[in-house]
């Protein structure tokens, strides 16, 4: 959150509302960067008040999401307060609604589509060159931005002339696009941008799985417990770690650790951690040992790996050997 650029998205699930024999409607906030952890919340309203307690008061950056109105009225509200955000849109959102037109209109619904898809074709190729942010700018201005003032002047055209019942799917399609332009004309003017929110609608996907699944959360507190879960499960997603094995590992080492030693077993941490301790020079690695409790005080396996004359024992932070580690473990995590 200490970013200056962050997705945000919600997604509405039920739960039980106790004495009363049914269900009530709550949200799961999502806020994420890309390449950092994923955040859920829970909250039990889908009101801009939720955005206040979700993104902290010294936000002072860009916000990627949809055309849902909370979003303008938490924007307004940090401004009053002299804490400006600037609202990116999300062009997924807004070719979904000419996916959905087709079927009323499907000549100029897949000429948007194309024009679209064009867009994400010059994305695709940035991604695949690894572009950073000079040269994804000198694209976005060369290429894309011719592509999106022709969808806004055909899009502007059919507005005026009234081409489409401003009830039809077209016509809906058409209005949202145009009432969000200026927010979604931000990624051209932002290297840093991305063109879509799918990195967020990713994290969210997993819930909607569970929703077939379990249906509803038991009761409005668990809403928020297993917001804890989705987070910690997609933050390890996000950076390539296995959940399993880090949940044990560091629910091992827990009880032995300090408030302060937290941030060194977030996601993004343990998989930096990790990817260091993969490039450490060896010279023979042995199979993995284990070590009897009595000399370890533990029942953990331990990987002993012998690198020059040094022997490094790849453990834990918490663990004791009798020998000293501070000596014999100058890389232990």
């Amino acid at each position: 959150m200490r970013s200056s650029y962050i997705q945000v998205d919600e997604t509405p699930i039920r739960y039980l509302d106790p004495g009363n024999g049914k269900t009530s409607q709550g949200y799961l906030w999502v806020a994420h960067r890309p390449g950092e952890d994923v955040l859920f919340e829970w909250y039990t309203t889908r009101e801009a008040k939720c955005l206040d307690k979700l993104i902290p008061s010294n936000f002072n950056g860009t916000i990627q999401c949809d055309g849902y109105t909370a979003y303008d009225r938490f924007a307004k509200h940090r401004a009053i307060e002299g804490q400006p955000v600037l609202l990116a849109g999300c062009w997924a959102h807004a070719r979904r609604g000419f996916y959905d037109a087709l079927d009323h209109a499907p000549k100029e619904a897949a000429w948007v589509l194309k024009q679209i898809g064009h867009l994400y074709d010059i994305e695709r190729n940035l991604r695949h060159k690894r572009a950073g942010p000079v040269l994804r700018d000198a694209y976005r201005t060369s290429q894309s931005l011719p592509i999106c003032r022709r969808i806004h002047r055909v899009l502007q055209r059919w507005y005026l002339t009234r081409r489409f019942l401003p009830r039809s799917t077209m016509g809906k399609a058409v209005s949202y696009t145009l009432a969000q332009w200026r927010a979604l004309e931000v990624y051209l003017k932002e290297p840093e941008i991305e063109i879509d929110n799918n990195l967020v609608e990713n994290a969210i996907r997993p819930t909607a799985l569970g929703k077939k699944n379990w249906l509803f959360f038991g009761d409005a507190d668990a809403g928020q417990r297993s917001a804890i879960i989705y987070s910690i499960i997609e933050s390890c997603r996000c950076h390539d770690i296995e959940p399993y094995t880090y949940l044990r590992e560091v629910l091992t080492r827990l009880p032995t650790m300090t408030n302060r030693q937290i941030k060194d077993i977030v996601p993004k941490a343990w998989a930096a951690a990790t990817r260091k301790c993969n490039r450490q020079p060896t010279c023979l690695a042995l199979n993995s040992v284990s070590l009897e409790p009595r000399v370890l005080n533990c029942h953990y396996r331990i990987r002993v790996i012998l690198c020059g004359t040094a022997l490094k024992v790849m453990l834990g932070s918490g663990y004791r050997l009798p020998f000293g580690p501070s000596k014999y473990c100058p890389h232990a995590l």
